[in-house]
């Protein structure tokens, strides 16, 4: 494995790193301000501030940096690992800015892969321009959506029609006007084998039947940086059988390839977060006096600093190895890198946020540092994608049958 950085990745890093350092990290207030003062704060699109960033971006070429192939900046895992890394050290800004953020990423990721050259026209394509913004309607309240094969939306056919009826909620973006599409999952064959069930379907969200009722709060805050989290119901939900994507029974199949580089890329982020709370907490540490001496001179607080350093420089190599698996043997190859980085890095990045916040005192819990809400972004990694313990469960699985398997025990 080499993961030192091509030339190619590191001229978009210094690039990168200008615009955060010039344009992105500059903005961070204002844009929060900007979402404060809009009629509907969801609506990130509408910001003066994104517009302007999302501008640059594009100029500098800065822009689907996360899609590879000829529809994307064609990188590799590993080349945009870096990248992502960077960006993560302003979550709320410059991933979108860069038309790089979920949940839009892995839509654009499945309308590339399994989207029809229709359905590419009329819906890829202006995601790629980032005049469109969408959601991914899977999660639902009455079921433990931890088990993908447990949702109970209804996708029946009636003629050249599909008919849709149930509830989804925790849909992120869905709060945003300018979410014009919604990529569904429910079932079509109840009585089929259980992975062949599910399908999933385009729905426009202005489809008469669709209501959006409230956006659901993460530990108590709105995340209007991502357009919120819908809660929505589905009542004779009624489009043509042409937005279908793949065929009947393809659904839980094609949420799995969702979900692996989404998996990575919120990996990837998370380390840059995890990177900032760390400065933060340096910083912090060294202005501050406490019982007669320097914060950074007090023993616990060198141990957090040091604990923070060795966690993040495993989950580092870590990501990236499943970033160069991702590429040579593909995603199913590197299945189980993919779910040790989800059971690892929200964890490790949790904790970092945890101390930082700590060597901030009150202010950590406060507004005026973004500790506290990064934090519970953290948390909400450990469900995102997939719960801990739903991959810890398959991780062990496969780590039993291989041991048994050279040990002769099979």
């Amino acid at each position: 494995m080499d993961f030192s950085i091509d030339d190619r990745t590191l001229e978009l890093k210094k690039e990168l790193e200008s615009f955060m350092d010039e344009f992105v990290f500059p903005a961070e207030d204002e844009f929060a301000a900007e979402l404060e003062a809009l009629d509907n704060p969801y609506q990130w699109t509408a910001s003066k501030v994104m517009q302007r960033l999302r501008a640059e971006a594009k100029k500098r070429g800065l822009w689907n940096l996360f899609l590879p192939g000829e529809e994307g900046a064609g990188l590799t895992n590993v080349q945009y690992a870096t990248l992502a890394e960077a960006s993560g050290h302003s979550r709320t800004l410059a991933p979108a800015a860069m038309n790089c953020a979920a949940p839009d990423t892995g839509n654009m990721e499945l309308l590339a892969q399994f989207g029809t050259e229709e359905q590419k026209k009329r819906w890829l394509e202006p995601m790629l321009e980032g005049t469109m913004r969408s959601a991914f309607a899977m999660t639902e309240p009455a079921v433990a959506s931890s088990d993908a094969t447990n949702v109970e939306m209804r996708i029946e056919r009636d003629g050249d029609d599909y008919v849709i009826n149930g509830r989804k909620w925790f849909i992120t973006g869905a709060l945003n006007p300018d979410a014009e599409l919604l990529i569904v999952m429910g079932k079509t064959d109840p009585n089929a084998e259980r992975h062949k069930q599910q399908s999933q379907i385009i729905v426009p969200r202005d489809t008469p039947g669709v209501n959006v009722s409230r956006s659901m709060e993460v530990l108590g805050y709105s995340d209007k940086f991502n357009g919120g989290h819908g809660d929505i119901t589905f009542t004779d939900v009624r489009v043509p059988a042409s937005n279908l994507i793949g065929g009947e029974g393809e659904g839980f199949a094609i949420a799995q390839a969702r979900l692996g580089p989404g998996r990575i890329h919120h990996c990837m982020r998370a380390i840059g977060m995890a990177e900032r709370a760390i400065s933060a907490m340096c910083a912090r540490a060294d202005s501050r006096t406490a019982f007669g001496k320097n914060l950074s001179d007090q023993g616990v607080i060198r141990d957090w600093i040091a604990e923070s350093r060795v966690r993040i420089e495993q989950l580092r190599v870590l990501v990236l190895k499943t970033a160069w698996l991702m590429d040579t043997v593909g995603n199913k190859g590197a299945h189980t890198e993919i779910q040790a980085i989800k059971i690892a890095t929200p964890a490790a990045v949790e904790w970092i946020l945890d101390k930082a916040i700590q060597v901030h005192g009150a202010g950590g819990l406060s507004q005026d540092f973004d500790l506290a809400s990064s934090f519970a972004y953290a948390r909400t990694l450990r469900f995102a994608d997939g719960p801990d313990e739903v991959h810890k469960n398959s991780l062990a699985r496969r780590e039993l049958k291989r041991q048994r398997a050279e040990s002769g025990r099979d």
